[in-house]
């Protein structure tokens, strides 16, 4: 499974653009718009505008340093990577859905995620003790997408040949469900508490998934949870003393990424289930998990710094430069002069060099 998955966009763009990677020409690709979902990770100006997080660190310097120039609503110095794959594809960066309200607005495609953005409902989440902090999950961003779909096609033949010509990608969704829960100071065994969601995000994104399926989608990229013990915010705020609580090739806390690799592996199962019941479908899934632990254990062999699990923008020094007072975009923080040599950007999210390694790996394996 880890061997094929290293491999899934391979086959997606060999299929769908001809020529190679990135530096290469490509031909003419077969989809004409993405279609994206997800969280902070993949989205591209949703939360700057959301009621709930507009104003928020995403919008203020140095955010968007390395590629924009200016702070657009990515949690990152530049690209994500959605970003990387739709150009990859060469079409259209989709529109933040919060960002446009007519169909000459969506017709390149939508991007649903929204940072903060929970697989689960903050509802079922409060039934476990846990709290959400921003009012969307991924049957919102379902939501939004089939009423995008009804400007979109007025006709149902319509609708069949936009759903065949569109890529759909479900970026990573559920980190916040398990990091909530990880963080629960009301939790004696908050590693257990994250397992017992495992099955409950997985089933939602089965659920997101059944519903653009139904909608007629044809080709879809599924994301896999990232390394969660490698974030410098978890490591930060969570130290363990235990001998086996560090992973002792990557400095990893070891418990936290057993629940990523739970979340793949149940994640994986149910894609290989859905693929049985809709063989007209081409599922896709994503692997974030191995090119970010790649990375983080060999840092110098990628062309990154040795400080791999350091923020660069944020403060409080240490091994994680990680602490909500120097929290990244605000007055108190600064940024490393040369994100490119980071793989973190703000403790939680990565750096566009960091994205464009993990994408690139994502489509010619790792």
């Amino acid at each position: 499974m880890v061997s094929s998955s290293r491999l899934l966009l391979g086959a997606l763009l060999v299929a769908a653009v001809a020529g190679g990677i990135a530096g290469t020409n490509y031909g003419q690709a077969r989809y004409d718009r993405v279609f994206s979902f997800g969280d902070s990770l993949t989205d591209t100006g949703n939360s700057a505008i959301l009621p709930a997080t507009a104003g928020g660190p995403f919008t203020n310097p140095p955010y968007g340093e390395t590629y924009f120039k200016r702070p657009n609503g990515r949690a990152s110095d530049g690209r994500l990577v959605i970003d990387f794959i739709v150009e990859s594809l060469r079409l259209p960066q989709p529109e933040p859905y919060l960002a446009g309200s007519t169909a000459d607005d969506f017709r390149h495609g939508v991007n649903f995620a929204v940072g903060g953005a929970t697989a689960l409902d903050m509802d079922f989440l409060q039934s476990k003790g846990i709290t959400s902090f921003v009012p969307v999950f991924l049957s919102n961003q379902t939501t939004w997408f089939n009423g995008v779909l009804q400007l979109l096609a007025s006709a149902r033949n319509k609708q069949r040949s936009l759903m065949a010509s569109s890529l759909f990608h479900f970026g990573e969704i559920g980190f916040n469900d398990y990091s909530f829960a990880l963080l629960n100071v009301l939790s004696n065994d908050t590693v257990s508490l994250a397992e017992s969601l495992v099955p409950h995000v997985v089933g939602a994104i089965r659920s997101a998934l059944l519903d653009v399926i139904a909608a007629g989608a044809r080709t879809m990229v599924v994301a896999g949870m990232i390394p969660m013990g490698c974030e410098p915010e978890l490591l930060a705020l969570l130290p363990g003393v235990a001998a086996d609580y560090y992973d002792r090739a990557s400095g990893c806390i070891t418990p936290f990424n057993q629940v990523a690799q739970l979340h793949n592996r149940e994640l994986n199962r149910m894609l290989c289930q859905l693929r049985r019941a809709h063989p007209r479908t081409s599922i896709h899934y994503g692997d974030l998990y191995h090119p970010v632990t790649a990375i983080v254990s060999s840092p110098t062999k990628y062309g990154f710094g040795g400080m791999p699990l350091a923020a660069c923008c944020g403060g409080g020094g240490g091994p994680y430069n990680f602490n909500f007072t120097f929290f990244c975009g605000t007055p108190l923080s600064s940024a490393c002069a040369d994100p490119s040599g980071s793989v973190s950007w703000d403790g939680i999210h990565y750096t566009e060099a960091a994205n464009r390694f993990v994408a690139h790996a994502m489509l010619r394996g790792l």
